[in-house]
């Protein structure tokens, strides 16, 4: 089986300055310093990602964005490009949040656009997945997951460099938390439904992280599940504190 390393990515949301960029990133970089095998990577908002590329400059930290359009360039007022994203030195990008899906009107086919964009440009996308409580109430997990993920995904070929992210849109900024078991569930669907498309390669090295609630205090029990490579990490990411001891949970 091929050796996934684990990810741990802050997403900063609508948090953050430029400068508070800044000084948590040099806060964060002496809490984590010796942290071996694991990617650290940090999301901060558009106008805050030039000076974030600035502080983690010399470091192992990456460097995300939150969201991009699927053009080259044009026409699109308030909008952002990928080879905006790869010119300021992002090497990630989130595509398809269930904040973006919720109140911004993401469908799984602009999600599919972003994903490629994202590949063209030498991105990794980070691509959210995940049900609401209504859905996952009304036994549509599996229906949800899955179309999600096939349409999310279509048309990619199976050497696709991604990261899949799985997030209960119902444990998202709640304070709840789908339980470790629960976790690995929808990430054992997801890893099965990746064998079947893209392919076996492709399910067997993709990362698959947990997103909706993480903190210090749950993560070790999240990660000694077979099928969670890593977290998307919310409100904990906010704070040096509990970030690096998120980053550090094989202490």
């Amino acid at each position: 089986m091929a050796e996934r390393k684990p990810v741990i990515a802050g997403n900063w949301k609508m948090f953050k300055t430029g400068s508070e960029a800044k000084s948590f990133l040099a806060e964060l970089k002496g809490k984590i310093s010796g942290v071996q095998g694991v990617e650290v990577v940090v999301a901060p908002p558009f106008t805050a990602l030039a000076q974030a590329a600035e502080a983690i400059k010399g470091s192992a930290i990456g460097l995300a964005a939150q969201n991009l359009h699927w053009e080259e360039q044009g026409a699109f007022t308030g909008e952002i490009a990928p080879a905006m994203l790869k010119d300021v030195g992002c090497g990630y990008v989130i595509i398809g949040h269930s904040e973006r899906r919720q109140f911004f009107g993401e469908s799984d086919e602009s999600v599919n656009r972003k994903v490629k964009a994202a590949l063209k440009h030498g991105l990794i996308p980070i691509m959210c997945v995940g049900e609401t409580l209504a859905e996952r109430e009304g036994g549509k997990i599996k229906e949800v997951i899955e179309r999600q993920v096939r349409k999310g995904l279509d048309g990619l070929g199976a050497d696709a460099n991604l990261i899949l992210a799985y997030e209960p849109v119902w444990a998202i900024g709640t304070g709840k938390t789908a339980s470790p078991e629960q976790a690995e569930e929808v990430h054992l669907m997801i890893r099965e439904l990746l064998k079947q498309t893209p392919g076996p390669d492709f399910s067997s090295r993709t990362r698959i992280l947990y997103g909706g609630s993480v903190k210090a205090d749950n993560i070790k029990s999240l990660m000694a599940k077979p099928n969670i490579d890593g977290a998307l990490v919310g409100g904990a990411a906010l704070k040096a504190d509990s970030f690096s001891g998120i980053i550090r949970f094989k202490d």
